[in-house]
């Protein structure tokens, strides 16, 4: 996280910083970013930067943790926009960020990021969807849901259904942007991916295992 610093920053400076770092880990990764770079960038001296940040780690995630928050916000909105759908929900989630990220800038960072997609990456992209200090949100998210057409019993399976989407969205992210799918062969997979939850796997009458 930033330093106290950063935030006693103008809004313009802050938002100066963090875009002129999200042009950086757009042009090259993570570990080939360069400070002096996003300082020259952001106008700001080399010391200025050691202020608000400890080192270009700090940054990077912390820009990601913006991102997060603001995909949240836009998860939660389309949530109720479909009266708890969760599944409905989740597709138009997923095409939204496969839509919104077709500028080169958008397109490189998630390239990027998701190339090199790490635990300490994932737990940050997803920290607003079940992470220990998210639990408001996460309540506010699992009481907006429509239990209606799902098979869990409770909350702690509906939490846990949500973890299971979660690593089936960053799956396919992941693949979209490493392998630069188009957005109707992004669409067509995670779609199938999502119906074949959705109705589940198991045949009663079937085979035993």
């Amino acid at each position: 996280m930033p330093k106290q610093t950063f935030f006693h920053l103008s809004p313009e400076k802050q938002n100066k910083l963090l875009q002129s770092a999200k042009e950086e880990f757009s042009r090259v990764p993570l570990h080939e970013a360069s400070i002096a770079n996003i300082i020259k960038k952001a106008g700001i001296p080399r010391g200025s930067f050691y202020q608000y940040f400890a080192d270009k780690e700090d940054l990077f995630y912390y820009l990601l943790h913006q991102l997060s928050q603001k995909n949240f916000e836009r998860f939660v909105t389309l949530l109720q926009e479909k009266d708890g759908d969760l599944f409905a929900t989740c597709l138009d989630f997923f095409r939204l960020m496969v839509k919104d990220h077709k500028s080169q800038e958008h397109k490189n960072f998630f390239r990027n990021a998701f190339s090199n997609m790490n635990y300490r990456l994932e737990k940050t992209l997803a920290s607003n969807v079940y992470e220990e200090n998210q639990k408001s949100q996460n309540r506010l998210m699992m009481n907006m849901i429509n239990r209606k057409h799902l098979n869990v019993k409770d909350d702690q399976e509906l939490h846990h259904l949500i973890k299971i989407i979660t690593a089936i969205t960053f799956h396919n992210l992941v693949q979209t942007f490493a392998k630069d799918l188009t957005e109707e062969e992004a669409l067509q997979n995670y779609r199938q991916q999502m119906e074949m939850v959705k109705r589940g796997l198991y045949l009663e009458n079937g085979a035993s295992v």
